[in-house]
C-alpha cells in the first residue's frame, strides 16, 4: 500500500554528497533508503542519523554497476515504500591514474569507473522508472565540474561525468513528461575526496581557490545536498539542465 510520506533512493550514500542529500530529504519528511556497496560502518552511522530524525529508513547493500542489484533496489523500494517520489544516483568511484599519465590509464580501471559513474546510473533510472512516472517524481544525478570542463581528475571520472551530463540531458527526454530528469555538477569540494585529489598540495590550493572564487569559500557537500533538494522540491519546470556548484568560479575564471 502506498505511504503518505514521500519516498528516496539515494545512492551511493553512506558518505559524502550522498549523505549529504540523504540528510536533508530527511529532515524535509521523506523516508529516504540510502545504498552502499562496501562502506557499512559509513552506512550504519548515517541510517543512524536518518532514524533520528523519524520517518522510516533503510540501508541497501548493492553494486550498481550489476544490473540485477539495481532492480532489486526498485523493487525493495516499491515494496517498502509502495512508492517512489526521487532518485539521487549519488554513487560514484574514479581512479588513482593521475591526470596527465595518459599511458599510466589501466583500461580494466576505466571500465570499472565506467560501469559504476554511468552503466550504473542508467540501470539504477531505468529499474525505478516506472515507480518515478507513477509519482510524477524527479531524479538528480551527480556530476562533477570535469565533466563540463577540465580539471585535476583523473581521465576516466573526467570522461565519465561528462557522460552523465550527457545521459541527463537524454533521460530527460525518455523520462518526458512524468519525470524530470537534472544533473549537478559541484566544483572542489572542501573535504577527503579532494585531499585525495590534491594530496600534500591540498591545504595551499583549496586556499588559493576560495580567494578565486566569487563567494570566497570552496563547495561543501551541505551546499551541493541544497541544490539536489531545490531540483527536487521546487523546480517544476526545469529538466535537462546541469547546475554548476562552485560559487561563481566557472564563470568568473
Amino acid at each position: 500500500m502506498t505511504q503518505d510520506r514521500p519516498a528516496a533512493l539515494v545512492t551511493g550514500s553512506a558518505s559524502g554528497i550522498g549523505r549529504a542529500a540523504a540528510l536533508r530529504l530527511a529532515r524535509a519528511g521523506y523516508d529516504v533508503a540510502i545504498n552502499y556497496s562496501r562502506s557499512e560502518d559509513a552506512a550504519r552511522k548515517t541510517l543512524a542519523e536518518l532514524e533520528s530524525l523519524g520517518g522510516r529508513h533503510l540501508a541497501l547493500r548493492a553494486d550498481i554497476s550489476d544490473d540485477d542489484a539495481a532492480t532489486s533496489l526498485a523493487a525493495t523500494m516499491s515494496e517498502v515504500y509502495g512508492r517512489l517520489d526521487a532518485l539521487v544516483n549519488s554513487a560514484g568511484m574514479t581512479s588513482q591514474t593521475p591526470p596527465d599519465d595518459l599511458d599510466g590509464v589501466d583500461l580494466a580501471e576505466w571500465d570499472r569507473v565506467f560501469a559504476v559513474n554511468v552503466r550504473g546510473l542508467f540501470q539504477v533510472t531505468r529499474a525505478c522508472a516506472p515507480p518515478l512516472r507513477a509519482a510524477h517524481g524527479s531524479v538528480v544525478n551527480v556530476a562533477s565540474i570535469v565533466g563540463l570542463r577540465p580539471g585535476p581528475q583523473p581521465l576516466a571520472y573526467a570522461a565519465s561525468k561528462a557522460a552523465v551530463v550527457s545521459l541527463t540531458r537524454t533521460l530527460s527526454r525518455v523520462l518526458a513528461p512524468d519525470v524530470r530528469v537534472n544533473a549537478v555538477a559541484p566544483g572542489w569540494i572542501a573535504g577527503e575526496w579532494m585531499q585525495r585529489t590534491l594530496g600534500d598540495n591540498y591545504e595551499r590550493l583549496m586556499e588559493r581557490r576560495a580567494r578565486w572564487t566569487p563567494m570566497q569559500r570552496n563547495v561543501t557537500v551541505e551546499d551541493v545536498a541544497e541544490t539536489i533538494f531545490s531540483l527536487i522540491t521546487s523546480n517544476p519546470f526545469v529538466t535537462g539542465e546541469t547546475i554548476v556548484i562552485d560559487g561563481g568560479y566557472a564563470a568568473t575564471s
